[in-house]
C-alpha cells in the first residue's frame, strides 16, 4: 500500500484503474456492492487478506510493504517481545548462512501455502517477496517495531532455522525478562 493511503483508498485506485463499478467488483470478489461501498467510504476496514482479494479481483497488484511509526518499547506485548527476540536470531543466522536461511524460508513458505487455508495469502506473498529481494527490507521486516513488522511476523517461514537449544535458551531469556519462572531443562 502506499504511504498514508487507507484501505478504501486503495480499493477505490483499483476498482477506478480497472473500470470497474463497485457492483462490479463486488461480483468478481464475491461479495456484495454495499460490502465494496463500506470498505471504500471507510465505514468499515478489510482484513488485509480480504482488501488482497478485491484488489486482485479488480485485476491490480497488493503489496505489502513493512513501513510505520516505531512504537515505544513499553507498546510492545510480550508476544511481540519473544516474537521480535527470536527473529533477531533469526537475522543472525541469516547473517551467516544467507543461502541456506532463504531457501529453508522459502521451503517454508511453499509447504505454509499447501497446507493454509488462504488466511495467511498476502503474508505469505509478503515473506516471498522479501525473501526473494535484497537484504534490507528483509532485515526491517525481522526487526522493525512497527504495526506491520508485528503483524508479518505472526506469520513467521522461519520454522527450524534457530536450532532447539538456542531456541530454549531465548524462551528461559524472556521468560526471566518477563518476570515468570522458568523450569530448568536438562535435554538439549
Amino acid at each position: 500500500m502506499e504511504q498514508g493511503l487507507t484501505a478504501g483508498e486503495v480499493l477505490v485506485r483499483a476498482r477506478r484503474a480497472a473500470g470497474l463499478t463497485q457492483r462490479e467488483l463486488a461480483r468478481r470478489a464475491g461479495t456484495s456492492g454495499a460490502t465494496v461501498a463500506a470498505y471504500e467510504r471507510g465505514r468499515k476496514e478489510p482484513r488485509l487478506s480480504t482488501l488482497q482479494r478485491l484488489v486482485d479481483a479488480a485485476g491490480g497488484r497488493f503489496a505489502l510493504s513493512v513501513a510505520g511509526d516505531e512504537p515505544q518499547p513499553a507498546e510492545l506485548t510480550s508476544g511481540d517481545r519473544w516474537s521480535l527476540a527470536l527473529h533477531r536470531a533469526v537475522l543472525r543466522r541469516l547473517v551467516d548462512e544467507p543461502d541456506a536461511v532463504r531457501a529453508r524460508a522459502l521451503r517454508n513458505v511453499a509447504t505454509m501455502r499447501r497446507s493454509g487455508d488462504g488466511s495467511a495469502r498476502v503474508y505469505l506473498d509478503a515473506w516471498d517477496r522479501l525473501l526473494r529481494g535484497p537484504l534490507e527490507p528483509l532485515v526491517a521486516a525481522l526487526t522493525a517495531l512497527d504495526h506491520e513488522a508485528r503483524d508479518l511476523r505472526q506469520v513467521t517461514p522461519f520454522a527450524g532455522v534457530v536450532p532447539p537449544r538456542e531456541r530454549w535458551d531465548l524462551l528461559r531469556a524472556h521468560r526471566e525478562e518477563s518476570g515468570r519462572c522458568v523450569a530448568t531443562s536438562s535435554s538439549t
